[in-house]
This record gives C-alpha cells, sequence and structure tokens, in this order.
C-alpha cells in the first residue's frame, strides 16, 4: 500500500482543513454551553447540550476529512 501523495490529499482533504473549518462551530458550541453555565442553569443541561454538539462537530470533520461534501 503507498503512502497518501499531496495529489490525493487535496482530492480527500486534509485534517487541518477540515479543523480549521469545524472549530469556528465547536467554539460556538461550548461557548454557549459555558454561557448556559453562567447564567445559573443546573449542570445538567451543560451535560445534555455538550454530546450533541461534539457528534456534530465529529461528523462535519469526518465529511470534510474524507471528501463527503
Amino acid at each position: 500500500m503507498a503512502a497518501p501523495t499531496p495529489e490525493d490529499d487535496r482530492e480527500t482533504g486534509s485534517r487541518k482543513r477540515a479543523f480549521l473549518y469545524i472549530s469556528p462551530f465547536l467554539a460556538l458550541g461550548i461557548a454557549d454551553v459555558v454561557l448556559l453555565l453562567m447564567w445559573g442553569l443546573d449542570g445538567l443541561w451543560g451535560f445534555m447540550i455538550l454530546p450533541p454538539i461534539l457528534f456534530i462537530s465529529a461528523i462535519g470533520w469526518i465529511a470534510l476529512r474524507y471528501g463527503f461534501v
């Protein structure tokens, strides 16, 4: 099995580019959780909201990394 070439990387996407595209959405999601907790809501709300944010960010990273988009 041959090592990936830069041409393959451009065709399917790169980990760095996928991270750069997903990081603003992840940051907004985590900021939302922090804001909810600062408003004085129960900590359980933060744990209820965080998994979907992480899941969607991971799906987006995978989609950008492997060229599903």
